[in-house]
């Protein structure tokens, strides 16, 4: 059985780390990167199967829901290719186990992407690079552009690698022992990170008027006798700094919004988000979704109370 062992080489891995670069080159909104994955994977399940009815069936399985930063997919995509090739070989690898390691390891790397890539490597080299651009050396874009791509192809390189190597020890164990705690991991992992981002990327105000109350004289800016000049916005500014934006009318007015911001913090966007989390469970299309929350938007706003 060892003899017979097929096993992926180095090159054929290879030809997997150069497809994964474009695997945002047929983005879409119900599979997200979906067509990219199943691309890179092509050149591992030619080698893997023979027969067009394994080939299709594997072409299928990986035309799943992917979505995660383009960068740090390398290490799943690894992991991947180990899966695929013990399964290849007789180890009793499901589809669902396939997918479960891909979408449990997908969520946590793409918060860690964004950060390590977009918002620390990138803008370093590009300030390097624009430094030297403005004092005319053309050094500046040429060293940007070659640092930044032997960065970039030698993380995705080695990290794929990483994967490969360590996903042939996680297929050993598929009775819910290590393979399962590494997905129930990576999926709670992933469940803070989404959490810690959604107050940030997600933004739902309610409009209807709860309550209005008139103010008590010195508590809202009297705007008909104010100084004038400069020491009438001086005055009006000083009121509004220490009193807020209930200064600037008799009125205060007291939003849906606001009592629930008081109760806690970006309620509203917990629960939308949870809503489509719901729906997707259910297998509503994103599509579908993006369309209602398109719909709803326009609605509440038409009718005043988003």
């Amino acid at each position: 059985m060892a003899e017979n062992r097929i096993e992926l080489s180095k090159s054929d891995r290879l030809s997997v780390a150069w497809r994964h670069q474009f695997l945002q080159g047929s983005w879409n909104y119900e599979r997200m990167q979906n067509g990219g994955w199943c691309y890179a994977m092509i050149p591992a399940i030619k080698k893997l199967y023979s027969s067009k009815e394994e080939q299709s069936a594997a072409l299928k399985r990986h035309l799943e829901f992917y979505n995660t930063h383009p960068y740090v997919s390398a290490p799943v995509i690894g992991v991947t290719l180990a899966l695929e090739e013990d399964r290849a070989n007789g180890a009793p690898v499901e589809d669902a186990a396939i997918q479960g390691v891909k979408v449990g390891m997908m969520g946590p790397l793409a918060g860690v992407g964004d950060p390590v890539f977009w918002f620390t490597v990138r803008p370093i080299l590009g300030a390097l690079g624009a430094s030297m651009a403005l004092s005319g050396s053309i050094v500046g874009p040429l060293l940007f552009f070659f640092a930044w791509n032997i960065i970039r192809m030698a993380f995705l390189w080695y990290t794929q690698e990483f994967g490969y190597k360590v996903g042939v020890s996680i297929s050993k164990d598929l009775s819910g022992g290590l393979l399962g705690k590494i997905t129930e991991g990576a999926s709670i992992l992933g469940m803070f990170i989404i959490g810690s981002l959604v107050q940030r990327w997600v933004s739902i105000v309610f409009t209807p008027v709860v309550s209005t109350v008139t103010q008590s004289e010195g508590a809202y800016i009297d705007w008909a006798n104010l100084p004038a000049g400069p020491e009438g916005i001086k005055e009006a500014l000083t009121l509004y700094d220490s009193i807020g934006s209930t200064a600037l009318s008799a009125d205060k007015v007291t939003t849906l919004q606001a009592n629930l911001d008081s109760l806690i913090p970006g309620l509203a966007a917990v629960g939308l988000t949870l809503l489509c989390c719901y729906l997707l469970k259910k297998k509503v299309s994103p599509i579908v979704i993006i369309l209602a929350l398109f719909v709803v938007g326009v609605i509440g706003r038409y009718f005043q109370f988003m």
